[in-house]
């Protein structure tokens, strides 16, 4: 069973890949529970778990309902900086509202002459995003290239679902939000790969490019397929 706050997973990512994971997950068997919370886990005397729902879709009333025999609970919650008890008001270091130290472009923190790179910064939380940062502010402050700063506008990332996903760049709901809607063209393509020709259960491939202006300067690509994360 997966448990989701809303009616699809991965929410910040295209709408089409969005939908797509989503309805890969349920073809795969997975059984999902939409718009619910856990309202409490207990455990039995056998060491198995009873996880109590509260489920409360859109125009419905709340309904509560239990998963009996739950041998594992996974909750996936996100995660929080480790600034916590370093004292970092101390030193004159700005941290946002969920603890991440604010940063400019430069890494430069609000303190001179500290700087902070990575997942601890709240943006792009990725091992290679991290890497590139600090390797930019070494090229600045030890070899004297004072322009240098990582550009956080196009990172591809990867999910390694069933089939996998990679997206780079900006969602088509983004690229409206910035462009405008009569600025965007969007081209779409869904297929079954080759892959599947005699399997009983079939993955679709599909595929979305998102374009801007005259030109229709490609500003966004989004995929969910087999090799996609390739």
């Amino acid at each position: 069973s997966l448990l989701i706050r809303h009616d699809k997973v991965l929410r910040t990512f295209d709408s089409m890949i969005s939908a797509n994971c989503t309805q890969e997950l349920e073809n795969a068997g997975i059984d999902f529970w939409k718009h619910s919370l856990v309202k409490s886990v207990t455990k039995s005397p056998l060491g198995l778990l009873e996880v109590t729902v509260i489920s409360s879709a859109p125009g419905h009333k709340p309904t509560v309902s239990t998963i009996p025999d739950v041998d594992c609970l996974l909750w996936a919650i996100g995660r929080d900086p480790n600034t916590e008890g370093l004292n970092l008001d101390k030193l004159g270091l700005k941290l946002d509202a969920k603890g991440h130290i604010v940063v400019d472009e430069f890494q430069n923190t609000s303190r001179k002459g500290i700087y902070a790179v990575g997942d601890v910064c709240g943006k792009a939380l990725l091992t290679p995003v991290a890497i590139a940062a600090g390797r930019k502010l070494a090229h600045r402050l030890f070899e004297g290239k004072q322009d240098s700063k990582l550009d956080y506008s196009n990172i591809p990332t990867v999910v390694f679902s069933h089939p996998p996903i990679g997206t780079v760049g900006l969602t088509e709901e983004e690229a409206i939000s910035t462009y405008g809607r009569e600025n965007v063209k969007v081209y779409t393509t869904s297929f079954t790969p080759m892959y599947h020709a005699v399997t009983q259960r079939k993955t679709k491939c599909v595929m979305k490019l998102v374009c801007a202006g005259k030109e229709e300067k490609v500003v966004g690509l989004h995929m969910q397929g087999l090799g996609c994360d390739e």
